[in-house]
């Protein structure tokens, strides 16, 4: 076997291994430039061109793949749904009531009961929440929510 063809082969195992991972792998056309570089070099080297040339080619054409997918990747990633609906952080903006009090000092967590669920609870510091009241989540910070007090309109 010439070295052209060795470096054929490399070239075209190396396109395969960019294909799968970019198979395997979440995201928006990263290895798939370099493996279209990798082909290029192997047709490159198939055809006998120097070693040299063909690295070249992988450059040269891994980075215009590159540049040229951008614009798909980008519209693509704007297309993705919002991850702040997802996980705990599907409850912030949803109300609860208050189980166990909040301390309006910071670090003595309550209890809260969103939905069906049981969470400990923060509140916004300064501001102490009895049990019985009805609050809303405002943001999740690792496994505690922060809520803050509901205001009641009315009577």
């Amino acid at each position: 076997m010439s070295d052209s063809a060795i470096w054929a082969a490399i070239w075209l195992a190396t396109a395969a291994a960019f294909g799968i991972g970019e198979i395997l792998i979440a995201g928006s056309f990263f290895l798939l430039p370099f493996a279209v570089g990798a082909l290029a070099a192997s047709i490159v080297s198939v055809i006998g061109a120097h070693v040299l040339i063909s690295w070249s080619t992988f450059l040269v054409v891994s980075v215009a793949s590159f540049l040229g997918l951008r614009p798909l990747a980008r519209r693509l990633d704007a297309a993705a749904p919002d991850v702040s609906g997802i996980g705990a952080n599907r409850l912030v903006g949803a109300t609860g009531t208050v189980l166990m009090p909040i301390s309006a000092t910071s670090g003595e967590a309550g209890m809260v009961k969103v939905g069906t669920e049981e969470w400990r609870a923060d509140s916004r510091p300064g501001e102490a929440i009895a049990a019985g009241s009805e609050v809303r989540v405002v943001e999740v910070q690792g496994t505690r929510l922060v809520v803050e007090g509901v205001r009641s309109h009315g009577l």
